[in-house]
Formats: C-alpha cells, structure tokens, sequence
C-alpha cells in the first residue's frame, strides 16, 4: 500500500439553505485501501460520497484525487479522472440487454467521437465477466435477479478503469453467498491498488472488509480506526445506543391471554429483486409494549406494513388468532391495528381539529368527543392548535398530531414507526411521557420501530433487533446491552 494519499478529502462541507449536511469533514485514502464510511441514518455519509463524486456540489472544502482539485467540478469530468460511484437503487436501461447495458459505459462521451470502437463488445464480455454476469449477458434487467442487477452496477462503476471505486450500501437486499461473492470483488480491487470508499449504517456490514472505519454523525467525524477499535469507541456507541440504556420490562408471564394478540410467524418480503424481509417472526401480547430496533434500512417499515395489510409477504400474521393475508389494509385497521407511519401522512391544509376528527369517523358524536378530550390531556398543546393547519406545526407538534389521530381510531394494537425521528429533547420527553401513561392505564399494546434504542427499551416490555431483514436478537430490555449492543452496532 503506497504512504501517498490517493484520495485527500480536507474540511468539506455541504449545506442545504440553513441546513449543513456535511461539515469541516476531512480524511483520506490510500491505492490498494478499503475505508468503511459508517453512521445512522442522517450522518451525512451518502452526502459527502455524492460531493466527491461531483454528483453534489460542495458548500467549501477541498477535495484532490492524486494532488489535482476536483471539488466542484461535473460528475463527469470527476469520471474521467478515475472516480466510479456504485449507488445503492439500480437503475438500468430495462430495454436494453446487460451487455448493452455495460457497453454504454464504455462509450466515449465526446461529441468529436460518438461511435464506439470494435474492441468495446470484446471490453463490455471481460468486465461482464468479471463481476459474473458472463452467464447472463443477453438477457434484459427485469428478468434476472436483485444480484445480477447490483453486479451491473459494479461494472459500469468500473468500466473506465477507476483509480477510485466508491460503493453505497455495498450489501444491501443480498443473501449471504451473494454478498460473500461481492467481498471477493472488492478485495480485487484493493489487490489492483485501487482505493474503495464503503458506505454503511453500521461497522458490522464491512468489518471484515475495511482497512479503516470512519464514523460520521450530522455531518461531522466522530471517530476513525480499525473497525474493532470504532465499535468500542464511547462516543460511538453513545450515538448508536444513546448513552444509559434504562429498563422497566414487565415479565411476559404477567400477561394474560396464552395466545399472543398478534402473531408474525416466518414472513418474508421482496420488492422486486430485492429481499426486504427474510423468515421473520415475532408476537404481541394484549397490553404489552414490544420494541422493534434496527437501522434504517433493517426493515423495520416493511414489517409493520405487512402487518397492517399494505404490502403481500410470505408467511403468516395473525391478529386474535385469525390470519390477516385476506384483509384489506382498511379492514385490518378497523379490526385494531393501527398504524402511525414515520412519513406521518398529515393532510397538511387541513387543521388540527379536522385531522383528529377524521382519525375518529367511526364514533359516534359522544365517544368522538370523549375520545378527544382524552387525547387533550395526553398532548395539551393540540388543544391550543385545534384550529392551526396541520402544516404549520412544529416537526415534533406534527408527529404528536400523528399519533393522536392514530388514536382516535381507538386502536387495539397501536404501531409507531420511528416517531423519535428528528424531533427535539423536549418533545422526546413529552412522547416518552404519552407512551408510559399509555403503558400504565390502558390495554393498549404498542410494536415500536426505532433506531433510538435509548428510546426504545425504557417502554419495552421485550426488545428485538431486525438486522438485514431478520431477526437477529429476541430478548429483555436489560439484556440488550450486554448481549445485543455489539450485534446492533
């Protein structure tokens, strides 16, 4: 491995109007090294790649390939000098076949020269069948596998030979084998003294991969080392697990019902190619709060619109014992479950009074207004904004306003998705207050998706933790730390 820095990264920072993305970032690789660029959801990894990439243009900084300026000039002319960037969604041309695919690639991209030469198909079948898609070549990108689409990727990204190969979510949606066959890939490069920049959630997705990790969180360096040293590091682990983990579970035989309210037995989700849920099980009991943790991207979101009828799975989920799959998304919540999505879907020209009476139009006019007044004294600050458009409410008065219409629907078994997400300290406390009194004086039960497990595992009666669309980890919350921290990092 050369000393000289291929790759000098030096105060890059990129803003969006008041918000900064990326901020005073610097580091640097060497040929032949593998760098994992980490963080949660946010950090600004994916930033910084597309800033270097030239895809975005930097705010100020520096950023040198082999001592030459490239920060802020076009993508392509970034190309040119030897960058190749593998993003995360494949997005071939469907039309086309695979080798056409990779062909395109390689053809100049000169107005004097727009004809390819003869030795382009002989190029296009070597790359091909490097990255193992020799097999495949003459069929067309819907018809193969979530695999061969991401091989594609690779092999435009290195179809001009790049001294510099950056890969976002290098595994994302791939088996074990696949991604084992992937790894191979990327160890070549760095025994061709090609330098290789890795984007992930988490240390564990290319720990065994990386020379380096580099830790981000809103926008700035936290951390830098070998990937065991990373993972130990405090400030890391209080990023990702958020300092003090407290508990205050209730043992699962202190519920009564012997069958659990909601059952999820061995579900399985794939848009597309892609396998977003692989055999997943997991069960509610009536009254019970159950914590779901995971990075974005675990599938955390996927689960719990299966449950709620919204996209079709493999498998089985049962709600009081009967199987959901022919329900309508409509009907299931009806029956009880009721979801309160991380998207929130407020109807944003509509107020505060309107959104929580739509929440509601199933009551009668007498349980409508019990029922509000209730939710008025679980969140008293949506009684001032009764008549307030729901648009403009604070980030964290919108996601209170969320949950509230959920609850309005009187729900049986109420599924928040990542309602921490963005919100301010105080309003932390303000929802963390809601969900122990939900806890203390109603039967309620609550599946809770978060990253936050600082969050999470105080209103936990159960913790799991869904890692690359499985469950890796089912047990109490006062066990997590010492037995699932390092699984969740």
């Amino acid at each position: 491995m050369s000393d000289a820095p291929m790759l000098e990264v030096s105060k890059l920072t990129k803003r969006y109007g008041g918000l900064v993305a990326v901020k005073d970032l610097s580091f640097s690789i060497r040929p032949g090294e593998i760098l994992g660029l980490i963080g949660p959801n946010g950090s600004g990894k994916s930033t910084a790649m597309k800033t270097i990439m030239g895809v975005e243009q930097p705010s100020a900084g520096s950023i040198k390939l082999d001592g030459v300026e490239i920060a802020g000039l076009p993508a392509h002319k970034v190309a040119r000098l030897g960058v190749g960037l593998v993003f995360q969604h494949s997005r071939p041309l469907n039309r086309q076949t695979m080798l056409e695919n990779i062909k395109v690639a390689l053809l100049p991209d000169k107005l004097t020269k727009i004809f390819a030469g003869a030795d382009v198909d002989a190029r296009a079948r070597a790359i091909a069948k490097r990255v193992g898609l020799a097999g495949v070549i003459d069929r067309r990108p819907p018809t193969l596998a979530f695999a061969d689409l991401r091989r594609l990727e690779l092999a435009k990204a290195i179809a001009r030979h790049p001294k510099l190969v950056m890969i976002d979510e290098p595994f994302a949606g791939l088996t074990a084998s696949e991604v084992a066959t992937f790894s191979e890939l990327i160890h070549e490069f760095r025994a061709e003294g090609r330098a290789v920049l890795l984007v992930d959630h988490n240390v564990k997705g290319v720990s065994a991969l990386v020379d380096r990790v580099l830790a981000m969180y809103l926008g700035e360096w936290i951390a830098e080392g070998a990937a065991a040293d990373v993972m130990r590091d405090e400030t890391v682990r209080r990023v990702y697990l958020g300092g003090a983990l407290a508990s205050a579970a209730r043992p699962e035989a202190s519920f009564t019902d012997r069958v659990p309210a909601l059952q999820v037995e061995n579900v399985g989700v794939v848009y597309g190619k892609a396998l977003a849920l692989q055999g997943v099980s997991l069960h509610v009991h009536e009254g019970e709060f159950v914590s779901l943790v995971g990075l974005n991207g675990a599938g955390k979101t996927t689960l719990f619109n299966a449950i709620s009828g919204l996209v079709p799975y493999s498998g089985e989920i049962k709600w009081a014992g009967r199987p959901l799959r022919a329900s309508s998304a409509a009907a299931i919540a009806r029956g009880g479950v009721v979801q309160c999505p991380e998207t929130r879907e407020l109807f944003g020209e509509m107020t505060v009074r309107e959104n929580l009476d739509l929440g509601g139009n199933g009551l009668v006019d007498s349980e409508r207004e019990q029922r509000l007044q209730w939710l008025f004294d679980l969140f008293p600050i949506l009684r001032s904004r009764q008549s307030q458009m729901a648009r403009t409410l604070s980030g964290g008065e919108q996601q209170m306003l969320a949950i509230a219409r959920a609850l309005m629907m009187k729900p049986k078994l109420l599924i928040l998705d990542e309602p921490t997400l963005g919100l301010a300290p105080v309003i932390l406390e303000t929802l963390s207050k809601a969900l122990e009194r939900l806890r203390t004086t109603t039967t309620i039960s609550v599946l809770l998706g978060e990253q936050n497990v600082t969050f999470a595992l105080p209103h936990a009666d159960r913790v799991y933790v869904l890692d690359h669309a499985k469950v890796v980890w089912e047990g109490l919350p006062n066990r997590f730390e010492e037995e699932a921290a390092a699984t969740y990092l």
